[in-house]
């Protein structure tokens, strides 16, 4: 983990309150896993915590990384009021990100995400299609009006898409695509999105060996240290583990959702 003061290349506004923001810097050569975050200063001086943001693409060759994110509160905001030529301080990566040792070429890899739980799993679904892995997204959205980036993964693999007004794609959430799916054995899942569509997967997949889940959590210190983002152990609920250091991925079955 390092800190830099990264420069912005460029923001875009990609739906109702979803922004998306590159920064180039040395730090990038660093970030090498999918799901992995950084943490973001918020350029304010009264805004003390750090802004915890996956990685939603790298790009090395150019010192260039790519963040999602949706204005929530005071910090996501002054975030996207930020242009081009404008800096930010950035600690990363942290966490652990995907471990994607176990797949080869050949294999199949469902991946499931669901709102502002979606960005991290591009760079993920671009570094399994570099492995010769073939792609399947199941991607949910609040409505149509929310959506982004589902062209992008359509280049990548097929993508089917839920809404939970029907606006677009299959009325309901991604476990309403999973079932059209149960008789497909993928080699490996990976999911990020709420705890509510994590227990789904978890539930639908609770036999598969190799289900990966990518934890939202509120962070304080991002490095372990503050003990503010714990998860209790599914094995032993007096343990607990840092969603920001021991994760932010766990094995479906790891943690009490």
């Amino acid at each position: 983990m390092k800190q830099e003061v990264m420069e912005i290349i460029q923001q875009n506004q990609l739906a109702p309150r979803i922004f998306e923001l590159t920064l180039k810097g040395e730090l990038v050569q660093e970030m090498k896993r999918p799901g992995q975050f950084i943490h973001i200063r918020v350029p304010r001086a009264d805004l003390l915590l750090r802004r915890p943001t996956s990685l939603n693409k790298i790009d090395p060759s150019t010192n260039t990384c790519r963040i999602i994110y949706r204005v929530e509160g005071d910090g996501t905001k002054s975030f996207s009021t930020l242009t081009t030529g404008d800096t930010l301080d950035v600690m990363g990566p942290l966490g652990n990100g995907f471990d994607l040792t176990g797949l080869k070429a050949g294999d199949c890899a469902f991946i499931v995400g669901g709102g502002i739980g979606i960005p991290p799993l591009y760079e993920l679904s671009h570094q399994l299609k570099a492995k010769g892995v073939k792609v399947k997204h199941f991607l949910g959205f609040a409505s149509a009006d929310v959506m982004y980036y589902e062209e992008k993964f359509q280049q990548l693999g097929e993508t089917k898409i839920a809404t939970d007004d029907g606006s677009a794609g299959v009325q309901g959430n991604v476990g309403n695509l999973l079932l059209a799916e149960e008789n497909k054995k993928p080699d490996a899942v990976f999911a990020c999105g709420a705890n509510g569509m994590l227990k789904a997967v978890e539930h639908f997949f609770h036999d598969h060996p190799n289900v990966q889940l990518s934890l939202e959590s509120r962070m304080a210190c991002g490095i372990g240290a503050c003990y503010a983002c714990v998860c209790h152990k599914a094995e032993d609920e007096t343990k607990s583990v840092k969603v920001c250091d021991e994760g932010p991925i766990f094995k479906a079955g790891e943690v009490i959702l």
